[in-house]
């Protein structure tokens, strides 16, 4: 779309400055963080399943419509564009975590969480791999939009006809699993609407730990997800198809570790080698200071060096998978009754320094080139590492918080009165006639 090294030349591209293109990425962030709270709230109110639908569906969409955008309109209309996309994709994560708080049983929350989301770095492992060789197709780059938007398209058709809020509303479960997964969180009625405890949350030392963990690793993993191309096809000087493919590895990596972390995690907790909490805290501190001494190694690679830049970029991002057993199911484990607000909370925040962060290496970069000023890049993402994973240690909790539980009983409606006033004359008219028997 904007490099003019790509093989097929039948396709406008566009020059646009570093700046514009830093604006460009940033701002689907600006409309994903409007939606996040929101997103919790319906999610539970709702069911996350129209939410999921909805937000899928009208992302598709607008993908097979960025081409048309740039073209009629130019860098404000692709901006506008994706602020749009971020609006609606604002509702994937709380709604997943909703589904998630009724799905996935305690002892298997790792291991199924790692799952729904490294799902997301799969799908970027499959777009970056293909990009390049997209882009140089006859088709030009605007099949990478269309064919993107297509399976998001076909994937809400298929989530409509199998998807479900939960096992009570799913038909096709057993019931024996639907049971098992039920009595492992308690009695629960998602008909009833929870009032949300926000001063409660807000204030929670273990929730404001948690939101710093996550705010840190957004801006580490968005600096080298949207920078990241950028990187290697100017100080490493690689061509556009070897760039998209090397551009993916590191996503390959993330989404290979993540099934070796999972079951490691699960059974550390299970067999009682280690609490949940420090589990979640040993790999907090895998997925994020790995990573910051992997970018504090990146600062220092000589220009020529691609081969060891490219392992160090792979570590930097791979390792951030172990994050999926630690902040990134911490909601659940504080408050299932709440996770989804609480992510949309924690991922509002953590995604303004989505937005905050390429702006930043917009402003530190005005020589794409130079790998001095790539290595400022660098030291302040280890840096918001290192803070991150300190504060999660130090404050970080995975027990079920007190203000988990509703304060108020369950609203009884005119049919629950009535059949309660009804049990209430039986048993007087019973009392009444053991009495005359006497």
């Amino acid at each position: 779309m904007v490099d003019r090294k790509a093989a097929n030349k039948d396709y406008e591209e566009f020059d646009w400055d570093e700046e514009t293109k830093s604006v460009i990425l940033s701002s689907f962030f600006w409309g994903y963080v409007v939606t996040q709270i929101p997103a919790g709230q319906l999610a539970q109110r709702y069911g996350p399943k129209i939410l999921l639908l909805f937000s899928i569906g009208v992302c598709s969409l607008l993908a097979v419509l960025t081409p048309f955008c740039a073209h009629a309109g130019g860098a404000k209309a692709v901006i506008g564009l994706r602020i749009v996309q971020g609006l609606s994709q604002g509702f994937i994560f709380p709604s997943t975590h909703t589904m998630l708080s009724r799905w996935a049983p305690a002892s298997e929350r790792g291991r199924l969480g790692t799952l729904s989301y490294a799902g997301a770095q799969f799908g970027t492992v499959i777009m970056l791999a293909v990009s390049g060789v997209l882009a140089s197709s006859s088709m030009g780059w605007p099949s990478i939009f269309y064919i993107s938007g297509a399976v998001g398209m076909l994937w809400s058709v298929a989530w409509f006809f199998y998807g479900s809020n939960s096992p009570a509303d799913y038909r096709g479960i057993a019931p024996e699993e639907r049971e098992f997964i039920e009595s492992s969180f308690g009695p629960q009625d998602h008909s009833r609407r929870i009032v949300t405890p926000w001063v409660a949350i807000l204030t929670s030392a273990p929730m404001i730990a948690l939101t710093v963990a996550h705010c840190c690793h957004n801006w580490g993993f968005w600096t080298l997800l949207t920078e990241m191309p950028t990187f290697m096809k100017e100080v490493l000087e690689m061509d556009i198809k070897k760039n998209a493919l090397l551009s993916s590895l590191p996503y390959l990596v993330m989404w290979m570790l993540s099934f070796v972390f999972s079951p490691l995690s699960d059974f550390l907790i299970n067999r009682q080698y280690l609490s949940r909490v420090a589990s979640r805290k040993l790999f907090n501190t895998i997925g994020l200071w790995v990573p910051m001494v992997a970018l504090l190694g990146l600062a220092f690679v000589p220009k020529g060096s691609s081969d060891l830049a490219i392992v160090l970029l792979t570590l930097a991002v791979g390792i951030n998978s172990a994050t999926y057993l630690g902040f990134q199911v911490n909601h659940i484990d504080l408050a299932p009754n709440h996770a989804g607000t609480m992510m949309g909370i924690t991922n509002c925040a953590a995604n303004i320094m989505s937005i905050i962060a390429p702006l930043i290496v917009g402003q530190v970069i005005s020589d794409a080139t130079d790998p001095i000023q790539w290595r400022r890049v660098f030291y302040i993402a280890a840096g918001v590492y290192f803070f991150g994973n300190l504060t999660f240690i130090i404050f970080g909790k995975a027990d079920i918080q007190p203000w988990n539980e509703p304060e108020s009983p369950i609203p009884r409606t005119v049919s629950n009165a009535n059949e309660t006033q009804s049990a209430r004359n039986a048993h007087n008219t019973d009392g009444n006639n053991a009495n005359h028997s006497d």
